[in-house]
Order: C-alpha cells, then structure tokens, then sequence
C-alpha cells in the first residue's frame, strides 16, 4: 500500500513537473516577462524539449542526472525568477498544449550533434596524429 502511494506521488509530480515545462514554453514567449527569466526559462525549456541529453542516458547514473536534478531546478529557478500573475495566465494554455503534445527543439538537438561530431573529429585527430 505504502509503495502504491509513493508511486502516485511520483507519477504527480512527474505531471505538475511536465506542465511547468510548457508554462514556461508559453512564458518565455511572453513581453511581459523579464529578459532574465526569459534566458533562464529558453534555455530549460530548450534543454528538456531537446531530443539529445548533454550527458547521454546510457552512461549509468549521470545520464540520468541531468533528468532528475538539473532541469526540475532550472524549472523551479525560472518559475520563481516569472511574475506569479503570468504564470497563472499561462497554465491554462499549457495544459491545451500538453494535451496536444510537447514541441521539439531541432536547434538545440542539431546543436547538441554538432558538438558530439566536433568532439569526434578534435578525438579521431588526436589520436591519428599519436599513431601515425
């Protein structure tokens, strides 16, 4: 019983997390917002919207790291950085987005593959130049 209730727990906080993501989608969009709270919710939004994990999942724990504790802070930083009366405005029309499905970030995940390919290459030619 006690085992059922901290898994209800946990899948309503993973929903209240999700929607918080598209409060800020529709926030940082938002002239009202301060310049501030927009550079914090665009890149937590973009980051979590991304396709591609900076710290890939199948590397064991810190893969998951980034899910767990990096994007639930950067989600609660830009919630209290947004006035309170926007945010309110906003959970409305996110939870019609949500319904509808999350939008993805193609810049951020071409983004995030460039880096992974430059990586590689700066990698493949350190060692090419070691061995040969």
């Amino acid at each position: 019983m006690e085992q059922e209730n901290t898994l209800t727990k946990l899948k309503n906080y993973a929903r209240k997390l999700k929607q918080n993501l598209f409060v800020l989608y529709l926030s940082y969009k938002d002239n009202r917002v301060p310049w501030y709270a927009k550079l914090v919710a665009i890149c937590v939004v973009a980051y979590a919207f991304s396709p591609i994990d900076l710290i890939p999942d199948f590397i064991p724990v810190l893969g998951y790291l980034d899910d767990i504790i990096i994007v639930p802070l950067g989600i609660s930083l830009a919630l209290k950085l947004i006035p309170a009366y926007i945010i309110e405005e906003n959970r409305e029309k996110a939870e019609e987005i949500r319904k509808n499905g999350k939008p993805k970030n193609w810049f951020v995940a071409v983004l995030f593959i460039l880096i992974w390919i430059l990586l590689a290459f700066w990698v493949g030619k350190l060692l090419y130049g070691i061995f040969y």
